[in-house]
């Protein structure tokens, strides 16, 4: 039952502090934590259930994460070739396929290493081991809390719409990933229009990149001006290179028009959560909806998503990583 009790205690610290804000990444941790421990629960719980309920426990916790892992191995890989033919070999494009091979390396050396006998060798691969599990576990936590986060809907209205910018084609041109974006903010400025309320300042928000003919924002407001929204209702920020300069500068906009406006930001599906968690930080005052982005880019743009969480939470991940690493060293020198 203290088991139990631990996975209650978790979910109620979820619950608190998601409804204080959702766009917190220990909310993810903490769900996290909550389906491991109701999972450690159960295990403890199995000789006292029968087996027509304990058999699918066991299958779930450790089968389907055994074979799950093997299928992710295959998908990421198959995936990380369809990315480099339809977008190219750029390091960010190789993600997926690092990941995939990066699964079956660790599946190869644990075999190796099973076979090799090396003391030495046992505890430099079970330290690896761990500290992988650990960079799993945060990954599959920002896994699944970003698709919770996701599945928010705007209620009510808004004051502003805030659409986050990406690269222009040719310089000038708005590519299919930001036209996502911009047909998501329009939807939200019609509908919000359609249900009688007044129309949102759509503000497009993006700078001039060394490669680009005009402001990001600047294409992106032609884009909507050409799709029949009115430019009195478009305001750009076009100073921005950074979805943290993003956040902050479209801030400083809403807010000189308004300190008490609220807002919604629209981004791909898969940068959502990470731009929400900008956005905390710049002292946004709304939520951030996700556009939907070609499935095939979408595992590479996630992973890369979660790494960049990763390293802004590096104090805290390094710390632990090297505490780990310390910690199997003792092991092994003591054994």
């Amino acid at each position: 039952m203290v088991a139990f009790a631990l996975a209650a205690v978790f979910f109620l610290a979820f619950a608190i502090s998601a409804r204080q804000d959702r766009r917190r990444f220990r909310n993810a941790v903490l769900l996290g934590l909550t389906f491991i421990s109701l999972s450690l629960a159960l295990l403890l719980q199995l000789d006292r259930l029968p087996g027509w309920v304990a058999y699918p426990i066991v299958l779930t916790v450790f089968a389907v994460p055994t074979l799950g892992t093997l299928a992710l191995g295959v998908f990421l890989t198959a995936n990380g070739v369809t990315m480099i033919r339809r977008e190219g070999s750029r390091p960010a494009n190789l993600l997926s396929l690092l990941a995939g091979l990066g699964i079956f390396g660790m599946i190869a050396l644990l075999l190796v290493v099973r076979k090799a006998g090396s003391h030495v060798l046992d505890g430099i691969v079970g330290t690896l081991t761990v500290i992988v599990a650990y960079v799993a576990f945060l990954f599959l936590c920002f896994l699944g809390y970003a698709f919770l986060y996701g599945r928010i809907t705007v209620r009510g209205d808004v004051d502003h719409v805030v659409m986050l910018g990406a690269g222009l084609i040719c310089g000038d041109r708005v590519p299919p990933l930001l036209a996502s974006r911009l047909r998501k903010g329009q939807k939200i400025y019609e509908g919000q229009l359609a249900r009688g309320g007044r129309p949102p300042v759509l503000l497009p928000s993006g700078g001039k990149g060394s490669d680009e003919k005009v402001a990001e924002a600047r294409a992106m407001a032609d884009w909507l001006i050409a799709r029949g929204v009115p430019a009195e209702h478009i305001t750009l920020e076009d100073r921005s290179t950074t979805t943290e300069e993003n956040m902050r500068f479209s801030r400083e906009i809403m807010a000189a028009q308004d300190p008490d406006y609220r807002c919604v930001v629209v981004t791909n599906d898969f940068h959502a959560f990470r731009a929400a968690m900008l956005a905390r930080k710049a002292g946004v005052n709304g939520q951030v909806l996700g556009s939907p982005t070609a499935k095939y880019y979408w595992p590479s743009a996630t992973i890369r998503e979660f790494v960049a969480v990763f390293w802004e939470h590096r104090a805290v991940n390094l710390g632990i990583c090297g505490l780990l690493t310390a910690l199997g060293a003792a092991a092994t020198l003591t054994n």
